[in-house]
C-alpha cells in the first residue's frame, strides 16, 4: 500500500524554499518505491492535504522568534477542519533562522499536540547562511521519513 507523505513550507527569502527542496530529494531516494510525495507551499495547502497524509514535514523561517506568518495561516485554516478526520500523523520539521530557531521550533511543536502530530525526528535549524551540511541533513530527514512511512515505522 502506497503510503502518503506531505511537505508544507513557507519561504520569503529562498533559505527554506532551498531546504524543502533537499528534503524533496531526499524522498526520492531509488531504494524508496511506496511513499507519494505532495510538496506544498503553506498558502496552497489545506485540510484536504492533510486528511490525504500519513506523515507531515513542515519548513518554515523563524521570524519574530516564532514560525511565519503564512505557516501559523496553514494551521489556522485547517485546524478545525481536520479535528477528529486524521489519525496521529509522524511529522518532522526544517527551519531557517537568524537567531537560535527554537522559538519557531516550540510554537510548532506547541501546535501540534492540538492535531494531532506527533514528532518523529530532530528538528534540523540551520542558523545564518545556508550550509552544504544542512542541505545533506535536509535530504536525509526526507529519505529517513519516507523510508519510515514505507516500512510502517511510524
Amino acid at each position: 500500500m502506497t503510503k502518503a507523505l506531505l511537505i508544507v513550507f513557507h519561504s520569503k527569502t529562498g533559505n527554506t524554499r532551498k531546504m524543502a527542496e533537499a528534503v524533496m530529494i531526499g524522498t526520492k531516494h531509488p531504494d524508496i518505491t511506496g511513499v507519494e510525495v505532495r510538496f506544498v507551499t503553506a498558502q496552497e495547502a489545506d485540510a484536504k492535504d492533510l486528511i490525504w497524509a500519513d506523515g507531515l514535514i513542515l519548513g518554515t523561517p523563524e521570524n519574530f522568534g516564532y514560525m511565519s506568518g503564512m505557516m501559523k495561516d496553514f494551521f489556522e485554516r485547517t485546524f478545525y477542519e481536520v479535528e477528529g478526520k486524521i489519525s496521529p500523523l509522524p511529522f518532522a520539521m526544517f527551519i531557517s533562522a537568524e537567531n537560535d530557531g527554537t522559538g519557531a521550533e516550540l510554537s510548532i511543536e506547541r501546535i501540534a499536540k492540538g492535531y494531532p502530530l506527533i514528532k518523529v525526528q530532530p528538528s534540523i535549524i540551520n542558523t545564518g547562511e545556508l550550509t552544504s551540511a544542512t542541505v545533506l541533513k535536509c535530504e536525509e530527514l526526507g529519505t529517513s521519513m519516507a523510508a519510515g512511512l514505507e516500512m510502517s515505522l511510524f
